[in-house]
């Protein structure tokens, strides 16, 4: 009977874990480049891993990726040490990245594992909006 309840015990802490790490899957994965000569671009993810943070010493002058079908997904003029890319305008896949910085080009790999819910702009919204209010004709006095 005691062993009984302990397989219980366990099968039910099983079922309940399984549903927790579920619920902690991120939405991408970053592979960084380890070369010593790529130290100076730090290339990291946000806590919610959602966006990619690109900061360095030296001026990041171009990025641009290349998705799994080998065709380009993004391609940016940057110029500036640092910025923030959103993770949701690439498609789910393996994506190389390439930051250049002159005479440098730095290679890393972000791994889509899940579609990243992108977040309404305002006009999204407002075209959602229906006016209560009619419109008014204004006719100009003479």
């Amino acid at each position: 009977m005691k062993n009984l309840i302990r397989i219980c015990l366990v099968v039910i802490l099983l079922f309940l874990l399984s549903f927790t790490l579920h619920a902690q899957d991120h939405y991408a994965k970053l592979e960084k480049n380890r070369n010593i000569q790529a130290k100076g671009l730090i290339h990291q993810l946000n806590t919610t891993r959602d966006t990619l943070i690109l900061k360095s010493d030296k001026k990041i002058n171009y990025l641009y990726s290349i998705n799994k079908d080998y065709g380009r997904e993004l391609d940016f003029h940057i110029d500036t040490t640092s910025y923030k890319l959103p993770l949701n305008k690439l498609s789910k896949g393996k994506h190389v990245f390439v930051a250049v910085q002159s005479p440098m080009r730095i290679v890393f790999v972000v791994k889509i594992l899940k579609e990243i819910p992108k977040k309404e702009s305002e006009e999204t919204i407002e075209k959602g909006i229906v006016a209560i209010e009619p419109t008014r004709i204004v006719h100009p006095s003479n």
